[in-house]
């Protein structure tokens, strides 16, 4: 698609470093030369719709966010005003992305900048693509404040100085047209593969509970497990409590000296925390194979993050992770059994849900001989191999899909392709339906290190 478009014929130097050269005839133009700040906020409480940006998903309303990031104030006279075509910022988040065009009027947190393009010629769209753009987004820490590099705030009287390209207002238009017309194709590919990886998780889940609840042999007589949601178990198998069955080494962390913690900024060895695997430079260093499970599980399952990690090697773990190894057991077996465990009815805590290490350890669970336990995992193993291999391949596939539609974002919205005559050849099409749109959000959580979702509501 994109081997057909050819650059400008004549470009000059932009004057911004981020983005380099630009058509000949593009502008440059100051942000608040483009756009203005809405000047209007729900002082009357006229306004009840509540809305929300999730990075990633955008503008969407609060009821539809779930449990996740902030919740909303009580009193929403303080909130800014929203309508349709407002480019919504989060002043503290922007750097990483959070930014979406508003479908709905509504109102939404002080912690909020909502504009609007100043000419109704300019395309609300096109901006929101900038906005998109991380080069851009990496510019503006040189005019953020704050401790923390991803939750700088970004001041809006600095911000409204920063220059952004300004194509004619019917090349945005074109822009705009053409990259609706891209991305919707490469959001249909990467939404039948995505499920594709959902019916291959589903089966592999489906091998796994029935091996780990009722063996490998059919024919051997069951028993109630007194487990409400695991039903029956083989006879001889006997029903526990993970206390009894895993140790918990969260006393024995040692903290990292200075030359770890040097290692761990150059990434020697994975680090898992609250939020799954990231990188931070606190923590404690293991040498053994162990099954870790972040505290905030609650926020991994709700990210679609594994749960449960089968750590080998050297992993550092924070002290927001339990950490568990078999008293006398296969370590692989109960790997696959903790997967299969919904730890939702053992968090405790609304606000921020925890699983903390008693409720864990009190978890009950099917336990069958040591021998069989070892049986049981080296079948799954080979069992699921082609799956596993099958779900990577496809979530590899997924990660090009959404680079090439990243680059294909920036080299148009940029200037480094001409878009415009093939604007004129696309047909009309019906939009995609939003929800089948808003199904295949990419949360991006690996960038994501806010720990609330990218989300202020």
């Amino acid at each position: 698609m994109i081997a057909d478009i050819a650059p400008y014929p004549a470009y000059r130097p932009s004057g911004i470093p981020w983005l380099g050269e630009i058509p000949a005839h593009w502008e440059v133009m100051r942000l608040g030369s483009l756009l203005r700040e809405r000047a209007e906020n729900n002082a009357r409480g006229h306004v009840t719709e509540v809305l929300s940006l999730l990075r990633g998903r955008g503008v969407i309303p609060y009821a539809e966010k779930g449990n996740i990031g902030n919740k909303r104030s009580e009193d929403i006279t303080r909130y800014k005003v929203v309508q349709p075509n407002d480019i919504v910022l989060n002043s503290m988040n922007v750097i990483i992305g959070s930014v979406g065009k508003s479908r709905y009027a509504g109102c939404l947190s002080p912690v909020y900048y909502v504009l609007r393009v100043r000419s109704e010629l300019n395309n609300p769209s096109y901006f929101e693509a900038v906005f998109q753009l991380r080069p851009f987004h990496q510019s503006l820490v040189r005019i953020g404040s704050g401790i923390l590099a991803h939750r700088m705030r970004i001041p809006m009287e600095l911000l409204k100085c920063e220059l952004m390209p300004a194509p004619p207002e019917h090349e945005q238009a074109a822009i705009v047209r053409f990259l609706d017309w891209a991305t919707r194709r490469v959001d249909r590919a990467v939404r039948a593969k995505r499920k594709l990886v959902a019916l291959l998780t589903e089966q592999k889940q489906a091998i796994i509970h029935r091996a780990v609840t009722q063996g490998l042999d059919p024919s051997v007589p069951m028993k109630a497990s007194g487990i409400p949601w695991l039903g029956e178990i083989p006879a001889h198998w006997e029903p526990s409590r993970l206390r009894h069955e895993l140790l918990c080494l969260n006393r024995h962390r040692i903290p990292l000296n200075a030359t770890e913690r040097g290692a761990m900024k150059t990434r020697l060895h994975d680090y898992y925390g609250a939020s799954g695997v990231i990188d931070r430079v606190d923590g404690y260093l293991f040498e053994e194979d162990l099954l870790l499970i972040a505290e905030d599980g609650a926020n991994l399952v709700l990210r679609n993050n594994p749960l449960v990690l089968l750590a080998t090697g050297k992993y550092w773990v924070n002290n927001h992770a339990h950490i568990l190894k078999p008293r006398d057991g296969a370590l692989l077996y109960f790997f696959y059994m903790l997967e299969r465990i919904s730890f939702f009815p053992w968090l405790s805590g609304s606000a921020q849900p925890k699983l903390t290490k008693d409720r864990l350890m009190s978890v009950p669970i099917p336990v069958p001989p040591t021998s069989e336990q070892h049986a049981i995992a080296a079948a799954l193993n080979h069992e699921l191999t082609p799956l596993t291999s099958a779900i990577s391949r496809t979530q590899r596939q997924i990660g090009l899909l959404r680079e090439y539609r990243a680059r294909l974002v920036a080299d148009v919205v940029t200037g480094k392709v001409d878009v415009r005559a093939f604007a004129e050849t696309l047909p009309d099409e019906a939009p995609d339906d939003i929800e089948a749109i808003e199904a295949d959000v990419d949360e991006d959580a690996d960038d994501d290190e806010t720990g609330d979702g990218a989300d202020e509501g």
